[in-house]
């Protein structure tokens, strides 16, 4: 059984489809820094794909920072990727900006976009940590129409 799930679905790459749920188990903390990453004949098994697409599934991922192939031990998890503020920004841009358009496309205000993210953000990783001006505290009183708590 693999440490993450993935329902491969058609039309969108299956590789970018596995590096997601990949990379997603890794973050949430279900893969740690030490451990072994499933080989490509469990992947490949798992989830009906061809080998050599689980071949680019873990290149890409060794590329991303998030696993590392060694020698005589197998390919394990990092503790991933690493840059500069700066750069995570601009490499994050363009999902949020696919994002909030694609949020107006469907008719959705701000609010509604911020607490889906926040919602989605403590399904996946358990918990709300924001830093900056706001904090969870004004999050839920949005949510709540203001009213305290």
């Amino acid at each position: 059984m693999l440490p993450f799930s993935v329902a491969i679905q058609p039309g969108e790459s299956p590789v970018k489809q596995v590096v997601f749920a990949a990379s997603k188990a890794i973050l949430a903390g279900v893969l740690r820094p030490g451990d072994t990453f499933p080989s490509v004949r469990e992947i490949s098994e798992a989830l009906k794909l061809h080998p050599n697409t689980v071949q680019k599934v873990i290149g890409e991922l060794v590329r991303e920072g998030f696993l590392s192939v060694r020698p005589g031990v197998g390919t394990v998890v990092t503790q991933g990727p690493k840059a500069p503020d700066d750069e995570r920004r601009r490499a994050l841009h363009d999902s949020v900006e696919q994002l909030v358009v694609d949020a107006r496309r469907l008719g959705l205000d701000c609010t509604t976009l911020i607490d889906e993210v926040e919602s989605t953000w403590v399904d996946v990783f358990g918990a709300l940590r924001r830093t900056g001006t706001s904090d969870a505290r004004a999050a839920a009183a949005r949510r709540s129409g203001g009213r305290k708590s």
